[in-house]
C-alpha cells in the first residue's frame, strides 16, 4: 500500500532554519516583523522544501484571491514556439515564488470586438491583470473600467493609467542598423507592419531615426509589411523590384521567413543581402546562416511585471509608469561588410 506523503508545514520550515514558527508565517504572509532579507530566505526554504501555502483564510479575510489573469491575445501564441509563450512561462514560475497562480485568458478577435472580458476578470477571480502583448485601446479601456490592477508587458497605450514593462525598441532597432550602416550598408529594408503594434512601430522609429542622423534616405517600397490586419503573419512577403543590401526586420520570424525566401528566389544571405532580426528567439539559430538579432530580456521583463501587479495589489496608489529593459546585440552571420 503507498503511503500519501506527509505535507510540509511552517512548523517543519522552522525547524528546518532553526527559527519560530510565528516568524515563518510573518514571512509567508508578508506581515510586519521580518526583515525583507529573512523573508526571502524563508520564502525560498519554504519552496525548496515543497510547501504549499493555503490562502483560503486569508484571502477570506483581506478579500485577496491570489490569482493573476495572464491576457494575451490568441494570434500572438498560435504558435507552440511563440515568444510569447517564453513570457508566460516566466511570469507563472515568478508568480509561484511569490505564492500567487497565474491564470491565461487567452482573447479571440471577436472577444474584442465584443469586449469580451475573460470570466475570471468579470467575476473578480483575480487580483491583478498582466496583458501579455498589444490589445486594442477600447478593450484596454474595459480593463481599466473593472479597477482592477493592470500591467502591461511589451505594449503600452495612450492611456495616462498604464504601468507597463517594455522591450527598449527603438534604441535596439537604432542599434541594429547602425551596425548595418557601420558595415557599409545605404540601402537598408524594414520589414514590418508598422499599425499592428507599438513594438513595432517603435522599431521602425529606431531604423528611422538612425537612416535620419546619417542622411540616407527611408525608400517606402523597402518597407514591407509582414502581417495581416488581424496580426497573422504572412507566410512570405512581397519584395520589390529593386532590392536593398540590407533588411532590419521587427522579430526574428519575420527575418526567419524573409531569409528562406530570399535564398527561394536565388539570392545568397549575406552576399548578396543582408539580414537582421529582434527578440534572440529560436528562430535565429536555426536558420543558415545564424541571424544578427537583439536579445530582449526576457527574464527580466517577466520579472518587472510581476514585481509591479503585486505592489500595485498591494497599494492602489502604487504606480510605476514606463519601464524600459535594454536588450543587447547578438552578432551572427547573416550580415555582410560592403564597400561604403
Amino acid at each position: 500500500m503507498q503511503m500519501k506523503k506527509k505535507s510540509v508545514t511552517m512548523s517543519d520550515i522552522a525547524k528546518s532554519m532553526d527559527i519560530s514558527t510565528v516568524t515563518v508565517s510573518k514571512a509567508l504572509g508578508d506581515k510586519d516583523g521580518v526583515s525583507e532579507e529573512l523573508r526571502e530566505k524563508i520564502k525560498q526554504k519554504a519552496n525548496e522544501m515543497g510547501y504549499r501555502f493555503s490562502f483560503s483564510s486569508k484571502a477570506s479575510k483581506d478579500g485577496f484571491t491570489f490569482n493573476i489573469s495572464i491576457v494575451v491575445a490568441k494570434h500572438f501564441i498560435s504558435d507552440a514556439s511563440a515568444f510569447y509563450w517564453v513570457m508566460y512561462r516566466h511570469i507563472v514560475e515568478l508568480l509561484q515564488k511569490q505564492n500567487y497562480y497565474g491564470i491565461l485568458d487567452v482573447i479571440t478577435d471577436k472577444d474584442v470586438a465584443e469586449k469580451n472580458i475573460p470570466n475570471s476578470v468579470a467575476d473578480k477571480k483575480v487580483d491583478g491583470i498582466i496583458v501579455l502583448g498589444q490589445l486594442e485601446d477600447n478593450y484596454v479601456k474595459e480593463l481599466f473600467d473593472l479597477n482592477i490592477p493592470v500591467v502591461f508587458l511589451d505594449f503600452y497605450s495612450s492611456d495616462s493609467r498604464t504601468d507597463t514593462i517594455l522591450s527598449d525598441s527603438f534604441f535596439g532597432s537604432y542599434m541594429l542598423t547602425n551596425h548595418l550602416i557601420a558595415n557599409g550598408h545605404r540601402n537598408i529594408g524594414f520589414l514590418g507592419s508598422i499599425n499592428s503594434t507599438s513594438s513595432i512601430q517603435d522599431r521602425y522609429l529606431g531604423y528611422y531615426k538612425a537612416l535620419l542622423e546619417k542622411n540616407i534616405p527611408v525608400n517606402p517600397e523597402w518597407v514591407i509589411e509582414d502581417r495581416g490586419p488581424d496580426g497573422t503573419g504572412y507566410p512570405s512577403y512581397k519584395l520589390p523590384a529593386e532590392m536593398p543590401t540590407a533588411f532590419v526586420c521587427n522579430c526574428d520570424e519575420a527575418a526567419y521567413i524573409l531569409l528562406n525566401q530570399l535564398k527561394s528566389e536565388g539570392y545568397s544571405v549575406p552576399d548578396d543581402i543582408s539580414v537582421v532580426g529582434y527578440d534572440n528567439h529560436i528562430y535565429s539559430t536555426i536558420a543558415n546562416p545564424r541571424i544578427t538579432t537583439i536579445d530582449v530580456d526576457s527574464k527580466r521583463m517577466s520579472a518587472e511585471a510581476v514585481e509591479t501587479i503585486i505592489k500595485k495589489i498591494r497599494d492602489k496608489n502604487y504606480s510605476r509608469g514606463r519601464t524600459l529593459v535594454t536588450g543587447k546585440i547578438i552578432y551572427r552571420d547573416s550580415v555582410k561588410t560592403i564597400k561604403k
